[in-house]
């Protein structure tokens, strides 16, 4: 029976060849900042009011000018198909029928027109909720733009570029696994025929050590699509975003896949909203798995949070119906933590709901929270 997150998890690795649990498990080095990730959450405390309580909460957002009835995203994560037949069209599907914003990994196993196809086929409440796709900057310039007007013309509303991956993790349970190439028969659909005269061929992420602020700017000159970018963690970097007309962030330590021992996005929250002064919106990834994180996100100033691991592990375990559960379970435990804390929905959660009792002296005064 799952009646959390973490059950997802426990019945999908009964399922999953132990190589590809690890893969979709495991992060960088040491695995320092998976662990961190989840414990910032468990370290802060929520605050509730009292005496406010409405009927019905509203759990509404909207981002970038799209309405999406719940502000759980799905983070780009690849390779749907190496845990259901479907892939991404059964993720999709799901993720349309609860409202929610699908983020589509440049490596996906399914094109992102056909994703596109399945949400707008699934939902059910009128216009299905936005897509955005995941962008990887090419170092041929060729290359990126074939996958901007890829993800445009499927109807994508807004690009995610991937900023903290200059060179690619390590992964030291993939190499002790040999884990290195998807099985015969799946593929990067989105890497396939990007040139013209190449039928057939699939291309390679190939990662770009050379990535700056150019490149960022380059890109703003050829689509009008709304750009955030994935990875910023330095408030400076943040500064410099703004400067660049960066339309959003996504506060992500690549759920501790790049880099390891960078600080839990939830630790970098505060200071990064500071940042923004609410000029752009931050969407959190990095942990959540409780309807008590979400809220504490918001509060510290996330207009969304994105989920990675809990959708892969609810796609091994039950396919489109296990995302569809992970969704209402989450749902569930938003609405449940909302009417708790006395809000009668996402507009009513500010910093001083939240506590740092575990995070050293003076750090919630500093970053606008309450300190016990």
């Amino acid at each position: 029976m799952t009646l959390s997150v973490h059950d997802f998890e426990t019945a999908a690795r009964a399922k999953l060849d132990p190589v590809h649990a690890d893969f979709i498990a495991g992060g960088a080095r040491d695995e320092i900042t998976v662990r961190a990730n989840e414990a910032a959450f468990g370290r802060l405390q929520l605050l509730p009011r009292v005496l406010r309580g409405s009927a019905e909460r509203d759990l509404d957002v909207t981002l970038l000018g799209g309405h999406a009835r719940l502000p759980i995203l799905l983070s780009p994560t690849a390779f749907h198909k190496l845990v259901t037949p479907e892939g991404e069209l059964a993720t999709a599907r799901a993720a349309a029928d609860a409202g929610a914003i699908m983020i589509v990994s440049m490596a996906s196993t399914v094109s992102v027109g056909d994703i596109a196809d399945a949400a707008r086929a699934a939902s059910e409440h009128g216009d299905p909720p936005p897509l955005w796709f995941q962008l990887y900057i090419q170092p041929d310039p060729d290359i990126t733009e074939a996958l901007v007007r890829r993800a445009t013309d499927a109807g994508c509303t807004a690009l995610v570029v991937t900023v903290d991956s200059p060179v690619l993790g390590a992964h030291e349970r993939n190499r002790r696994n040999g884990f290195h190439d998807l099985p015969a028969g799946l593929r990067c659909e989105n890497l396939v025929d990007l040139r013209d005269g190449e039928s057939g061929h699939v291309r390679q992420i190939a990662m770009s050590p050379e990535l700056n602020w150019e490149h960022i700017d380059w890109l703003r000159s050829i689509t009008s699509l709304p750009i955030l970018l994935k990875g910023v963690l330095h408030p400076e970097d943040v500064r410099l975003a703004l400067r660049h007309r960066v339309d959003g962030l996504l506060l992500s330590n690549h759920g501790g896949r790049q880099l390891d021992t960078v600080p839990a996005t939830l630790e970098l929250l505060p200071e990064i909203a500071a940042a923004v002064a609410g000029r752009i919106p931050i969407v959190l990834d990095g942990g959540v798995r409780r309807g008590t994180d979400v809220v504490k996100a918001l509060a510290l100033g996330a207009s969304g949070v994105g989920i990675g691991r809990p959708v892969m592990w609810a796609l091994a375990e039950g396919g489109e119906k296990g995302v569809r559960r992970l969704l209402e379970l989450l749902r569930e435990e938003l609405d449940d933590t909302l009417a708790l804390c006395g809000a009668t929905g996402l507009h009513d959660l500010t910093p001083d709901l939240v506590r740092f009792p575990a995070w050293g002296p003076g750090w919630g005064a500093a970053h606008g929270g309450v300190l016990s």
